[in-house]
């Protein structure tokens, strides 16, 4: 079973340790009050997870030898600098991983020249190293859930985090409802006298919310029928904020009408009576 982190204001009163912890989630379990089923991670959702995290460290590290090859044109010779300053990030690489320093540095200009091609042959690895994986997630996706990326502003690497999210058994999620709240989605009421409102979800899967966002966001600018809703809610008063939480809420409805097929497909098939 999975069971929610301890609240801070018992960690407070019993401390923190690996057997009080151990302790916490035992009687979790026997007063029923668990989180659900964990992920199963046997099977496509786990193999997308994986690669999405070699990934995303690939992506950061090329983003670091941009920024160090930036810092190094600042502290370079005036004629090296002067001829590289101007260029864009691919034409700067491209350009400093043909520089020729020679075997053994043997001055400032030769060692930097030395140090921007290893940085820009660095970038070019990564960017390598992105595009195999890319390639290897387009694929996995494709063939998980091809709906998914069907849907508008639903891109391979969406589709990816939500079917990571949603794991290898997602039969899990007994309801759209508690998707949603999975994904930090679900409202929050937070009326008062006669205003009737919900405040935003600050639970759930900060990464799935994150992509839930962008996702609309992408339909507000692009898709017809999103716009047309928007413009509705905003003459009842909402605000764009509201209108967005909203929105959010529906895609995630959305989305797990796609992968309830999937739930049922994944699960076991219940074993046949006998007739008597």
């Amino acid at each position: 079973m999975e069971v929610e982190r301890p609240k801070r204001r018992h960690l407070r009163r019993n401390g923190k340790s690996d057997p009080i912890d151990a302790e916490a989630a035992a009687r979790a379990v026997l007063a029923n009050d668990t989180a659900g089923e964990p992920k199963s991670a046997d099977g496509q959702a786990e193999m997308i997870r994986t690669l999405r995290s070699a990934r995303q460290s690939a992506v950061k590290a090329r983003t670091q030898a941009a920024n160090q090859l930036q810092a190094l044109l600042v502290t370079a010779p005036e004629n090296l600098r002067h001829r590289l300053r101007q260029l864009p990030t691919k034409n700067l690489v491209d350009t400093c991983a043909r520089l020729r320093p020679g075997a053994a540095p043997s001055g400032v200009q030769t060692a930097t020249k030395f140090a921007l091609r290893s940085v820009a042959r660095r970038y070019q690895q990564l960017s390598e190293e992105i595009a195999q994986l890319d390639e290897q997630l387009d694929r996995l996706v494709a063939d998980a859930a091809p709906e998914l990326t069907a849907l508008p502003g639903i891109g391979t690497d969406h589709a990816a985090t939500l079917l990571t999210v949603a794991g290898d058994n997602p039969q899990r999620l007994k309801s759209e409802a508690s998707f949603a709240s999975l994904c930090g989605v679900s409202p929050i009421e937070a009326s008062s006298g006669k205003v009737v409102r919900h405040r935003l979800n600050r639970g759930g899967d900060r990464d799935a919310n994150r992509c839930l966002h962008l996702i609309c966001v992408v339909r507000m600018r692009h898709d017809g029928r999103t716009r047309e809703y928007v413009a509705r809610r905003a003459a009842e008063g909402k605000s764009k904020r509201e209108i967005m939480r909203c929105l959010k809420r529906y895609i995630a409805r959305e989305i797990y009408r796609l992968l309830a097929p999937m739930a049922a497909a994944s699960a076991p098939s219940a074993p046949r009576s006998q007739a008597t």
